[in-house]
Order: C-alpha cells, then structure tokens, then sequence
C-alpha cells in the first residue's frame, strides 16, 4: 500500500516563507520628503495670498522657495555615489551571526544616509550600525539553505537635505548548514568490506575483542599465546579476536515536497538534519558516507571520509529548496560509485509521496542493506462536524501501518524518529544484530 491518503484527506503542506523581493531602484535625484513638505508649505502659503488678497502672505512662501533655489546650485549634490560590499563570511550553521560591511564613496559632500535593509528568507537583521558612509550590518541565520543574504537601498541626500539618490547594494548569496542531529551510533551491515576500521564484525583477526581461543598453528605469534586455556588444555592454544573493519553508509533523502510534521515543524528540516548526524556519526568513526537526494534533480556525492567530506554532503543537498520540479525517481539511474554493492542504505523520508515509495521498492530489490528512518508527518485536518471523519482517520492510519508492515517485509526495517529525543533512541534497536539486506 502506499500513503497515497494523505493528499486525499488534506494533508497540509509547509512552503518555503520568502520575503517579497524590494521594488525596483529609482534612478537619479529625486526631491526627499523635506523638500516635498516644503513644497507644500509654499504652496499652501501662496494660495492663501491669492485667495486673501493679503501681500504679506507671500513672505511665508519666500522662505520655502529660497531653500528649494539653493538646494539646486551646482555643487550641492554628490557625484559619482558607489557601494562596496565586503561579507568575511558567506558560510555558517544555523543559528550562527553573519555579518556584512557596505562602504559608500562619492565627490563632494553628503548630507545624510538613509539605508533599507531587505534581508534575505534565511536570515533575520539584528543589528545596524552607522560609522560615516560605512554601514555594519549583523544577521542571524534561521533557516538552512543556500539563500540571498539580502539587499540594501541606501538614500544618499544632498547637502540640505532636499534630494536624494538611491544606491542599491546587493550583498551576494549566503550558504547556511543545518544543525546535525546529536547522534553517536553506527549500526552496521552483516557483511563489512575487508577494511580497516573500528566496527567489530564477525570475522577474526586483529582486534581487540576476545572471542575465543584455537590450537596453535605453525606461524602464530608468541603474545598471543593464551596461557590459562594452554594449562588447562595441555596443548598450545592461541587466543582470537574480531576483527576491526569499516563500513559504508549511503543517505537517501526525500526531497520529493514539505509537509507539516507530527509535531508542527517542517519535515524536509528534520529529514536533512537527520541525514547530517548519521553522516556525522559513520564519519568520527572514519566510515564512508556518500548522499543521494531524490526529488527535482537527482544530486548524488559517492562515498568518502574526513571532516571536509561533511560539509560536502552538506552542500549537496543545500539547493534542495530551489528544485521546483519534479520526475520520478529511478534507482537504476544512480551511479553505480554512489551506492557501493553492501553499502548500508539509510532512507530518510516521512513516507508523503508515493514515487519515493517506488524507489525504496527498488531498493529492496537490489538487495543493499537498507534502514527506513521515518519522519512522521501530522494527521490531516478533518471537518469535525463530519460523521465520517474519524472512520476517514482511522483509514489514513492503518494505510500507514500496511506500509510500515509492507517495507519491513521486504527487508526494510522502519524506525521512527519524532523530534523531541536523540536519533540514538530510534537507531538503538538496530544495534541488537546487524542490519541484513534481502535474502536472493
């Protein structure tokens, strides 16, 4: 079955909050708001002179109409007017400041500057500081992605104050990582490549776990020579151990859409965060993890090792947000380097759209080890004057249930992860064996 009664009966759908892009630039001088009410001023003292008849009246006008004269003088205004952006950093992980310098040049003198900030979606203003014609600027990081940091309208005034001029300073794109969930443990497959690592596998050889004890053979060394069994025995016996070997992890991301999770928050942010600390978890443990994100485009970043292969996972999966359209998704066209044959597989999906079903299909039939973490998505708003919503309900609930029994079947375990605990608390029964893939 798949979970095709969540669009049936409404389920809610979270889209990403872009803030409404600034209105286009004026070009030129332009009068500011102190020369409109000037304007007004004068004209209104005019038109009382007119209608009165008075010819003291025109004094009140006078003085308006001089200051407008002498704000249109040849040298009044500033010329040439540039901004320069300068941001030291265009990474960082959510909930990390961000800031950014804008430095003004110009011939002549200014009166004044009047910035408006246009921040990006991903980030939130904070702080403004003005130092001169230097403008410091401080975000706040809220949401992961890779964003526009924003842009700013500065009105550069004249010498009274009576024109302006907009310079438009566009602070360039932003690259923000999501928080990995706090996750430390590293499940592993039955069978495990014949590499060094720090998984203890079935296998004996050189380890420091002590699973028994064998007679002597020609070659063994002297140290290993396990003296209470050789007593015991009246024959030379060696002690073995498991060996140490590494393993390979491959994160499959539904990026397919965003849907509102149990808890109120957005699923796609949970499902990349859980991706990020399973990968962060297999590489402290100097594993090879690779990414593959199925939804708009399939991106795909075959397995590696080492602190900078994070933040290359990271940024595979940063232009998620801007894929806005859609095809179905086939295992067949993944490269092959991107899922090595025994890698295990670790599906991060909240189980919303039915051609990610399709693909962990597929994958079972592949026979790559495979774990499904669930993301659970909220119940889907019902009428409550309804007589047959909670009927409705209980449908959407065991079709979940049929799809959680049909994947485990075909050899895919599901554990679920709500958001409130650690990942190790969903990963932790995985830990009891290893994880098999599907028998042929």
């Amino acid at each position: 079955m798949k979970p095709s009664l969540l669009r049936a009966l409404g389920g809610a759908q979270t889209p990403v909050e872009p803030l409404e892009p600034p209105s286009a630039r004026p070009t030129g001088w332009r009068l500011s708001e102190r020369a409109h009410r000037l304007t007004l001023v004068a004209a209104c003292a005019l038109i009382g002179a007119l209608v009165s008849g008075h010819a003291w009246a025109f004094a009140f006008a006078a003085g308006p109409v001089v200051w407008l004269l002498l704000a249109a003088t040849p040298g009044s205004r500033p010329e040439r007017v540039e901004g320069r952006t300068s941001v030291p950093v265009r990474r960082c992980f959510e909930g990390e400041p961000m800031r950014a310098r804008i430095e003004l040049s110009y011939v002549g003198a200014a009166g004044g500057l009047d910035p408006a900030v246009y921040p990006g979606p991903g980030v939130e203003l904070i702080d403004l500081a003005q130092n001169g014609a230097v403008l410091d600027l401080e975000f706040t990081a809220r949401r992961w992605g890779r964003w526009s940091l924003g842009t700013v309208d500065v009105d550069v005034y004249d010498r009274g104050g009576l024109a302006r001029q907009t310079v438009r300073v566009e602070l360039g794109e932003c690259e923000i990582f999501p928080l990995p969930d706090d996750s430390s443990l590293t499940p592993i497959p039955t069978r495990l490549p014949n590499r060094l690592g720090e998984h203890t596998s079935r296998q004996h050889g050189q380890g420091l776990e002590f699973v028994g004890v064998r007679p002597y053979r020609w070659g063994d060394r002297q140290r290993r020579i396990h003296w209470a069994a050789t007593t015991r025995r009246g024959s030379v016996q060696i002690s073995e151990f498991a060996a140490e070997q590494a393993t390979d992890a491959v994160v499959l991301l539904d990026a397919f859409g965003d849907v509102v999770g149990a808890h109120g928050g957005s699923t796609l942010d949970d499902s990349v965060r859980v991706a990020a600390g399973i990968a962060r978890a297999y590489l402290r443990s100097h594993d090879r993890v690779g990414i593959v994100s199925l939804g708009g485009r399939l991106r795909w970043l075959s397995p590696g090792t080492g602190g900078q292969h994070l933040l290359r996972i990271v940024e595979s999966v940063l232009e998620v947000r801007r894929d806005l359209g859609y095809q179905t998704p086939d295992l067949d066209r993944v490269p092959p380097p991107a899922q090595p044959n025994g890698a295990l597989v670790y599906a991060v999906t909240p189980l919303a759209d039915d051609r990610f079903v399709d693909a962990l299909q597929d994958l079972a039939l592949r026979g790559n080890p495979a774990v499904v973490v669930e993301i659970p998505v909220g119940e889907p708003r019902l009428d409550p004057d309804d007589p047959g919503a909670p009927l409705a309900l209980r449908l959407w609930r065991l079709d979940g249930d049929a799809l959680r029994f049909s994947l485990t079947e075909r050899g895919l375990p599901v554990v679920t992860w709500e958001g409130e605990h650690s990942l190790d608390l969903a990963l932790a029964p995985l830990l009891r064996r290893p994880v098999h893939g599907r028998t042929r």
